[in-house]
């Protein structure tokens, strides 16, 4: 019975990815209306809500949905939005500085004024996307995503096919 105990326990050591669940609460709270810097929104449903103006600074939004959600003047900066589905989603002057959008889908979105300076842009798709007045992107930044004959960016840039 103790070598099982033993080996139980050092299987919940083991698998930190518990800790880092989503926590509901913070979602309720954010779904609400509430700003929530630093929470742990892993997997939230923001599909087709309007939180205009709100502080997700730092927070987990990997894996989330914000399609065809409006997220004017919202802060992502330093935030982890990995994998995120944005389809369709309206970020005007939404600040994403710093934050993680590996793999991200953007497609279709309003990012006009957006910043994205210092974004992590690897595998994010942008085809369709609004982006010809969004500020702090480089070439670099583009090299890494991809978009189609329909996104627009800003002058001087070019973004890989998809």
């Amino acid at each position: 019975m103790k070598p099982l105990l033993i080996a139980s326990l050092i299987v919940s050591l083991a698998l930190p990815a518990v800790a880092l669940a989503q926590n509901a609460g913070q979602i309720a709270s954010a779904r609400r209306g509430a700003s929530c810097p630093g929470c742990n929104l892993f997997q939230a449903d923001f599909s087709g809500l309007e939180l205009k103006g709100r502080n997700f600074t730092g927070a987990r939004l990997r894996q989330a949905d914000l399609s065809l959600a409006v997220m004017n003047r919202t802060s992502f900066a330093r935030t982890d939005l990995r994998d995120v589905n944005a389809y369709g989603g309206v970020f005007s002057s939404a600040s994403f500085a710093g934050a993680d959008l590996t793999h991200a889908s953007f497609v279709g979105t309003y990012l006009q004024g957006a910043n994205l300076a210092g974004a992590r842009l690897d595998g994010t798709n942008f085809s369709g996307a609004e982006m010809n007045h969004a500020r702090g992107l480089s070439q670099a930044q583009l090299n890494r995503a991809c978009g189609d004959e329909a996104t627009h960016l800003p002058p001087g840039l070019r973004i890989p096919a998809c």
